[in-house]
């Protein structure tokens, strides 16, 4: 029996099949447009979520980890059950070494920015896991079509958990390709020569070689070492188009521009610079999460955000969800909600909030930027330069239901010590218990 998974939804391997010791994690998708090109690679990460070494990153120029532990399968290995993958990667779960936690399975678009293309241009994008034993196929996970400016998509995990392995639908979008995933995991990228990769003589590819980093863990915060090189200076910002309505003061309020029949896609995105460390090795910075409280007109209360994992949904209650954390302040496009404007009716109101998850509460050098955009209309802007450095919480914008014909956008910008005093001052009611992410 095949287990059909949504976004963040979690699966357990071999608590119920404790004989289960290789499996195979096949991705596919329908590609209609053979200028878009996909990669995929997989990142093994430590319980610091970041890569130990060189040899952590499988891709077609290193398609196996030394011990064969994660390996790429050759076309005329591969297990065809059902589906025909367009990858396949073999797992050994018992000869993972201990120091590995979590297993990521990442597609990326080859040079998706300069080419202006995203992974909404694919079709049918899954990944699925079966028994390397007998074929049967475990799970599936159908990404949908949510990636409208991403060009990198972790798609799932499969991690420790008590001495078992499971599997979480991460579905986690992100702009910048390879090079962003390999700094979200701790990796420094630095350009070199194609002819510097080792041949591969497994993967074949119709191009030249992917222009890989040469692959340097970032080490832990601890080993800083002092500099007497000065930190670069903050970036100055960027003037507004003329497309561009910034909201100022506190209270200030917009609607968005009504469509003919529905809103169509509300982005939500929050950016912020992350100042890079003045030491020797680097440090890690300031884990800056967005989220959201919403309120149904059923009644119905909750939040969004990727503590406690609650990516939402857009296409059932509360039709808001939550794709990519950004955890370094590195990737261009930080972290995105999005709300379906289809179901305006069903949304009574939503509260924009973002807070720091880890690092130093230091608001004023986040310079952080919430910016909400409609297809047809004007960027709203929401800059966070009132700081509050002594609480670890900001309340951004106010989206109001108005009449059922469109949503307004209020400025907020007020700060909190934490998820339950923002709740009682905007009257949820909501119960709050200590989570992760």
């Amino acid at each position: 029996m095949t287990f059909e998974l949504i976004k963040g939804q979690k699966c357990n391997l071999t608590k119920d099949d404790p004989l289960l010791t290789r499996i195979i994690v096949g991705m596919g998708w329908q590609n209609t447009r053979p200028e878009v090109e996909v990669d995929f690679s997989v990142f093994l990460l430590t319980p610091a979520q970041i890569v130990a070494k060189d040899e952590d990153l499988i891709f077609y120029g290193n398609p196996s980890t030394p011990d064969q532990s994660v390996a790429i399968l050759p076309s005329d290995k591969r297990v065809n059950t059902g589906l025909t993958d367009n990858t396949q990667i073999a797992v050994e779960l018992r000869q993972i070494p201990a120091d590995y936690e979590r297993i990521a399975f990442a597609l990326t678009i080859y040079e998706g920015e300069k080419r202006l293309q995203n992974f909404s241009l694919l079709d049918n994008v899954y990944l699925r896991i079966t028994n390397a034993a007998d074929g049967t196929e475990l799970l599936r996970y159908r990404l949908g079509k949510a990636f409208s400016i991403e060009t990198a998509i972790v798609a799932g995990e499969i991690y420790r958990y008590h001495n078992e392995w499971k599997f979480s639908a991460v579905g986690s979008g992100y702009a910048g390709g390879l090079a962003a995933l390999c700094e979200s995991y701790g990796i420094k990228v630095n350009s070199i020569l194609p002819s510097a990769l080792p041949a591969n003589p497994v993967i074949q590819s119709q191009r030249s070689p992917l222009v890989l980093p040469e692959l340097r863990s970032r080490p832990k915060a601890a080993d800083n070492l002092p500099s007497s090189t000065p930190a670069p200076a903050t970036p100055p910002v960027p003037p507004l188009n003329l497309n561009t309505i910034l909201l100022k003061k506190r209270g200030e309020r917009i609607n968005l521009q009504k469509g003919t029949e529905s809103l169509g896609e509300i982005l939500i995105n929050l950016n912020w610079y992350q100042k890079k460390s003045s030491g020797w090795f680097g440090s890690k910075g300031i884990d800056l999460d967005l989220g959201c409280l919403f309120e149904l007109k059923n009644g119905i209360k909750g939040s969004v955000q990727a503590l406690g994992e609650s990516f939402g949904s857009l296409n059932r209650p509360p039709y808001i969800s939550l794709d990519g954390d950004d955890r370094t302040g590195f990737i261009a496009t930080g972290e995105n909600l999005r709300i379906n404007g289809h179901y305006l009716s069903e949304i009574s109101r939503i509260v924009i909030f973002a807070f720091i998850y880890e690092g130093i509460t230091n608001w004023s050098e986040a310079d952080a930027l919430v910016t909400i955009k409609q297809h047809g209309g004007p960027e709203i802007k929401v800059r966070l330069d009132e700081h509050n450095n002594n609480k670890g919480m900001c309340a951004i914008a106010m989206i109001r239901n108005q009449n059922d014909e469109t949503f307004s956008v209020e400025r907020l910008v007020e700060y909190f010590s934490g998820h339950q005093e923002l709740d009682q001052y905007y009257h949820w009611n909501l119960r709050w218990e200590a989570g992760s992410k």
